[in-house]
């Protein structure tokens, strides 16, 4: 056994993520969610009059509408000890040399900057609730790329675009959380990609939530105009505190006419942190979606990214992995819509849990009667590591045409005693097979994600796990 190789991994090996930073906000809200508190949030953001007042309208939508009671508990999270607005101290730069030093540790130690040296096209990094860092390649911009913060496209020559894209896919009504959203979101990126433009190298942001008790609520918005092409990669992680942090943050994803748009998500929150986070596409005619999703940390998530495929020959494809460890309930899975003829969507996933982890997987295809001769392929598959982890499979179809072809199939099972004697009876020890069996099972799915800057996540991926795994 090489000595650099691992020999019993417990859990997620989260240890480049828990580091904390001495907090030197310049700015932190109080805790709590009033009108008074949003009021100041849209003050401090500089906000125009009709954001504020989308602002206000958020809170009182939020305010009337009662808790989710059908997924994981989420009694340990209590608004009035969260605080939704934090500014580090320092502002927006575009050289990596300018951000104080404090902040750029933290991101060198994540890997951000190697990343985008190597193989982004342009990078946007947030500390708390804002942007502290944003670049993107000369040639990317020469394309007519724009990649900017949320806050700068609400107020500048993008102004009317955001207005008539924001929150329009994620409406306040749609769930508690998102009218949270509404009311105190910070931060986030907004890209635009001009007609038939390929952007060949990624995009990334990564969100870096380090206040205790904080919560992070930006906003993603991405327009992929008529024929262009954009993959964009998404890092979010968390120190572990011993109070509770939340993340409700939104996505909206536009993809027009014969456009293509790969989203990925990579979610290393730590064991404190709820997540609460709403992503949802909507397709024109000939457009694909491509969703690569990544569940690793968080106490309890909500997560289930939607597809409206609301164009003829709309396509969507899903894949994603989930890795529930103890204490941890993961509720994640996708939604789609196929709302015009001749549209498709596939999914493909696996969860894995393990030391009394629950790994939910919730699907929701919805063919409507325009969507004739439409297609759907949905399969999840999912692995019990050990005796006292949990998973379960709730598949939802609403199909109102019979001019479909629509498939789902799920599998939950535990490791094969069988399978194992069989890997030792060629040689590997109990350990090694069990390890090469969770490897194997998450190969296919794993090597979909745009991992190549984080080190540690190609390990959970691969589980290099030796030694006892259960």
């Amino acid at each position: 056994m090489a000595d650099n190789e691992k020999t019993y991994v417990a859990d997620v090996d989260r240890s480049m993520y828990d580091f904390r930073d001495e907090s030197k906000d310049s700015y932190r809200i109080e805790s709590g969610l009033t009108t008074e508190i949003v009021e100041k949030i849209s003050e401090e953001k500089h906000d125009p009059e009709w954001m504020r007042q989308f602002r206000l309208k958020s809170l009182e939508i939020y305010n009337a509408t009662p808790m989710v009671n059908w997924g994981p508990d989420t009694s340990g999270l209590n608004m009035a000890d969260i605080v939704t607005y934090v500014r580090p101290n320092t502002s927006m730069r575009g050289k990596w040399s300018e951000v104080p030093d404090e902040i750029k540790t933290t991101f060198e130690r994540l890997g951000i900057p190697q990343a985008e040296r190597e193989s982004l096209a342009g990078v946007g990094a947030q500390y708390d609730s804002e942007l502290v860092y944003h670049n993107v390649r000369d040639d990317v911009a020469k394309q007519g790329v724009v990649y900017t913060d949320m806050e700068s496209a609400l107020t500048g020559e993008y102004a009317d675009m955001v207005k008539s894209h924001f929150m329009k896919l994620v409406p306040p009504t749609d769930h508690k959380f998102a009218a949270l959203h509404g009311a105190v979101w910070s931060g986030g990126s907004f890209v635009y990609v001009p007609p038939h433009t390929k952007v060949k190298i990624p995009l990334q942001s990564y969100f870096r939530l380090n206040a205790p008790g904080a919560g992070q609520f930006e906003h993603t918005l991405i327009i992929v105009d008529e024929g262009a092409d954009l993959h964009f990669i998404e890092g979010c992680s968390a120190p572990k505190y011993n109070v509770a942090n939340l993340h409700a943050g939104c996505v909206e994803l536009f993809v027009a006419k014969n456009a293509r748009l790969r989203y990925s998500t990579i979610e290393n929150w730590s064991k404190n942190m709820y997540n609460l986070n709403t992503k949802r596409a909507i397709v024109d005619e000939g457009g694909t979606i491509e969703w690569v999703s990544g569940s690793f940390g968080s106490h309890v998530s909500y997560l289930y990214p939607m597809s409206i495929l609301n164009g003829a020959r709309a396509k969507c494809e899903f894949t994603g992995i989930t890795f529930a460890g103890e204490g941890q309930n993961l509720d994640t899975g996708m939604k789609v819509v196929h709302n015009a003829p001749n549209t498709s969507s596939h999914v493909n996933t696996r969860s894995i849990s393990k030391g009394g982890g629950i790994s939910t997987f919730r699907s929701s295809v919805s063919v409507t009667a325009k969507a004739k001769g439409s297609k759907s392929s949905v399969s999840c598959q999912s692995l019990m590591v050990d005796d006292i982890s949990r998973s379960d499979t709730i598949p939802a179809m609403d199909i109102r045409t019979s001019d479909v072809d629509i498939g789902h199939e799920a599998t939950i099972g535990r490791i094969s005693d069988d399978a194992v004697f069989y890997l030792m009876s060629r040689g590997l020890s109990e350990e090694d097979a069990r390890a090469m069996i969770v490897s194997g099972f998450a190969d296919n799915v794993g090597k979909e994600l745009p991992l190549e800057y984080a080190v540690e996540m190609n390990n959970l991926i691969r589980l290099e796990m030796k030694g006892s795994i259960g």
